[in-house]
Formats: C-alpha cells, sequence, structure tokens
C-alpha cells in the first residue's frame, strides 16, 4: 500500500468510484450473458469481483471508510444469505488483513516515536505485519527482555483522514436524520467526532489498556495484554496468542462458539463493573480464545468511560421491560432523554416494539442466529407493521451513544458466532442492580 489518500476530493473519488465499478461489471456481465454464460456463473463472479473492489478500495483509504466496511462485517449477520454470503469473507478480512504500509514507513514512524535507535529496543522485530485494520497495523516482535510483543503502529496521515471522513459522515448524517421526528442528531454527531477522534490518541489508548490490563490481572475470563512502552503513534504491549473470533465464527464447533459468546457478552458488563470503562469495539477482530482457554481483548482505541459503571437506569429499565410495565418503561426512557418531553408514545406500543429486543433474555439460554437477527432488522425495518413508527419517536442521548454502538454490535457479532448465552444469568451476575422480574 502507498501512503494513505488524505484530501476530501481523493477519497470521495475512490469511494465514488464503488458504484461506478459495480455498473461496468454489470454491463460486461450482460455482454457474457449475450455470449452465453450463465445467469448463476456471471452473477457469481460480478459479486466476487465486486466483493474484492470494497475490500481493496475501503482497505487501502483507512479511517473512517474502512470503519465503515468493519460495521457492514458486523451486521452482515441481519441480510438476507443471498446477499450477505458473497461479501462475508472479504468484508471479514477488513478485521485484521486490510492492506500493509511499506516497512520504510513503519521504521519511520518507530524511529519518530521511540528515538533513531528503537531496534535496540527489541531482540526481534518481524517486518511483515500481523494484522492491519483502520488507522494503524500490527508487528509481532521480542522486546529486549525476551517478552513477545505486539508492536501497534499508526498510518502516516491517519488523522487526516480520519476527520475528513467524519466531516462526510456528519453532511449525510444530519441531511439523513432531518425527517425522524424524535432523534436530535447534532449532539449526536459532535459526540461521534470526539469519540472517534480519540482513537488517534495512543497516549490515551495505552492508558486505557493498562487500565483494563490491571483490573483483569490474572483473571480467570479475561486476558487483557500490559503495556509496555508508547509514543503518540506506537503501543508495545504484550503479545497473546490464541484462535481469533472470526476463525471461531467461520469453523469453530458448538463448544468454542458457546464460550465465546458467553465471554463475549459478559465483557461487554465486566468493563464497566470492574475497570470503569467499556469496550467500544465490538468487531471480532479484536478478540480470541487464548491458547490457555481465557477471552482475550485487544485493541482499546474506542473506549467509553464509565467509572460510576453502567448507567443505573439500565438494569432498571430492563427490570420494568421483561415484567412487561410499559408505562415504567416509558417513563425511565423520558427521564434518560430517549423520549424528548413533545414526544408522544402509546406504553404499550413502546413494549411490543421492544419484545423481538427482550427475547434473549425470555429463556434460560438463547442462542444467538443470523436467523433470528434477520427477523428483528425485519421487525423494526417493516412501516407496514403497527409499531413501525415507535423507532422513529426515540432519540439517543449522546453519552449512550458508544454504548448503543456496542450493543447493537454485539447483537451483530452474537449472531454471527451462533452460541448459546444464558442471559439472564449473566445480567445477575455481571450488571449490578439487575433482578430477573
Amino acid at each position: 500500500m502507498s501512503d494513505l489518500p488524505r484530501r476530501t476530493v481523493a477519497r470521495t473519488a475512490r469511494l465514488a468510484a464503488l458504484p461506478l465499478g459495480i455498473a461496468g461489471r454489470a454491463a460486461l456481465g450482460i455482454g457474457k450473458r449475450v455470449g452465453g454464460r450463465s445467469a448463476e456463473a456471471v452473477a457469481a463472479e460480478m459479486q466476487a469481483r465486486t466483493a474484492e473492489q470494497v475490500f481493496r478500495t475501503l482497505g487501502e483509504l483507512k479511517g473512517g471508510a474502512m470503519k465503515f466496511g468493519q460495521a457492514m462485517s458486523i451486521f452482515e449477520a441481519g441480510l438476507p444469505e443471498e446477499l450477505a454470503a458473497p461479501y462475508r469473507a472479504t468484508l471479514t478480512k477488513l478485521q485484521n488483513a486490510a492492506p500493509p504500509m511499506p516497512s520504510s514507513t513503519v521504521h519511520a514512524q518507530l524511529a519518530a516515536e521511540l528515538g533513531p535507535r528503537w531496534r535496540s529496543d527489541f531482540a526481534d522485530f518481524d517486518d511483515r505485519p500481523a494484522a492491519a485494520a483502520s488507522i494503524g497495523q500490527v508487528h509481532r516482535a521480542v522486546w529486549r527482555d525476551g517478552t513477545p510483543v505486539a508492536v501497534k503502529v499508526q498510518y502516516p496521515g491517519a488523522g487526516e483522514a480520519l476527520i475528513n471522513d467524519l466531516d462526510q459522515i456528519t453532511r449525510a448524517g444530519r441531511l439523513g436524520a432531518s425527517w425522524i421526528p424524535g432523534l436530535d442528531i447534532n449532539p449526536i454527531l459532535d459526540e461521534l467526532r470526539s469519540r472517534m477522534a480519540e482513537e488517534l490518541d495512543y497516549g490515551l489508548e495505552a492508558t486505557n489498556q493498562q487500565q483494563f490490563a490491571e483490573a483483569f490481572a490474572d483473571h480467570p475470563v479475561f486476558a487483557v495484554p500490559r503495556v509496555l512502552a508508547h509514543g503518540e503513534r506506537v503501543i508495545v504491549s504484550e503479545w497473546l496468542d490464541g484462535t481469533g473470533m472470526a476463525a471461531v465464527i467461520a469453523a469453530g464447533d458448538t463448544g468454542q462458539r458457546d464460550q465465546v459468546a458467553r465471554h463475549y457478552a459478559e465483557l461487554l458488563l465486566a468493563g464497566p463493573r470492574d475497570a470503569g470503562l467499556l469496550h467500544a469495539d465490538p468487531h471480532p477482530g479484536n478478540f480470541m480464545l487464548t491458547d490457555d482457554g481465557r477471552f482475550g481483548v485487544l485493541d482499546f482505541g474506542a473506549v467509553k468511560q464509565l467509572p460510576d459503571g453502567m448507567p443505573a437506569e439500565i438494569p432498571e429499565l430492563l427490570h420494568l421491560a421483561l415484567a412487561g410495565d410499559g408505562e415504567g418503561v416509558l417513563a425511565g426512557l423520558r427521564g434518560a432523554g430517549f423520549v424528548k418531553p413533545e414526544i408522544d408514545i402509546d406504553p404499550d406500543s413502546l413494549l411490543e416494539y421492544l419484545e423481538p429486543f427482550l427475547a434473549p433474555a425470555r429463556t434460560e439460554e438463547f442462542r444467538f442466529s443470523r436467523q433470528w437477527l434477520r427477523d428483528l432488522v425485519a421487525h423494526i425495518n417493516d412501516p407496514r407493521r403497527p409499531t413501525w413508527s415507535v423507532g422513529l419517536r426515540l432519540n439517543l442521548p449522546p453519552e449512550y451513544l458508544l454504548i448503543h454502538r456496542v450493543w447493537l454490535g454485539g447483537i451483530g457479532v452474537l449472531c454471527q458466532v451462533g452460541g448459546s448465552v444464558p442471559v439472564l444469568d449473566v445480567l445477575e451476575e455481571w450488571l449490578p442492580g439487575f433482578v430477573r422480574p
């Protein structure tokens, strides 16, 4: 990969080439059909080429464009199989295998951050990246004391690329949300910009990671690598060996799927409770089953500070919803800012709208699946349903932006894993204040 395209015009042009490429392949496909090839063969070839173009374009752009691709990789579980299947493997590659930057660029970044004699800090350093993501890539190395380490190096220009993408997302978000009466979009977009910009600060990320590592040191369930050194654009931390979550999604057995699904759900509550932090980047490239059987957690660029744990209204609202108290749920949502004062919602319609989200907590064990997520997506997006308009009347308080992102993304990942989770047991153990009805 050459240097990142940084200017807005250049990045927009690259993104605009995606639909043009699709149109060109469609025209070529018509020609091949006229030439005698079957429709199925032509369609398969077109989808494969389009998927590869999506991977290459988003992977080379990095920044917000690639983060969008990673989000697509999470929510493909909610799409019909005939649409999602051709793109699943390609989008999954965006989680940890985007096109890398040249070793000369990596060396320059390390010299700038760790000093010109940076190689003396390492007993060994592998120039081939072990993983590459939206704003940085990871190299395997051995620290000077013999500790296997992961060296995370930020791409030059990642900050400018990310901010340019955020500007475009902000403009599109304001336009797209203008017809949703219950949503106050401006503070949400301001929060999004602030939180995503924080991901560029590797010093802050190192602090977050070390806080997680100390909270879960020698923990029987979770493994978090300690930070050994860092700069503004480089982090050196312990290396974790194990089986990545993406591999479990692709080929894991039932036992692995159930273990990963349960620990993944537990982490979303354990972080706020035990570390005062919510890991807010839910895509599978950040998690693994370690060789000693624990749930490994990586990448702490996106983190929500929750020093007092999850907001106190969450366990109460869950209890009221599961108990069928529509009036109580509506009052609680108003109090937390999810329903603006001038918006009217029928309590029974609100419960009916929320019921599919509550299904995992209605049984002792719930197996998350792609089909269940497709049914959930259909439920909230079907304008023929009487409760469809309820979703248009709900607001998202800015302080809940990352929590909302994590739980929606978490549902998507759990449905990719296909594991069984005792949801009520997990809530009782890890969410302070929750009482099952």
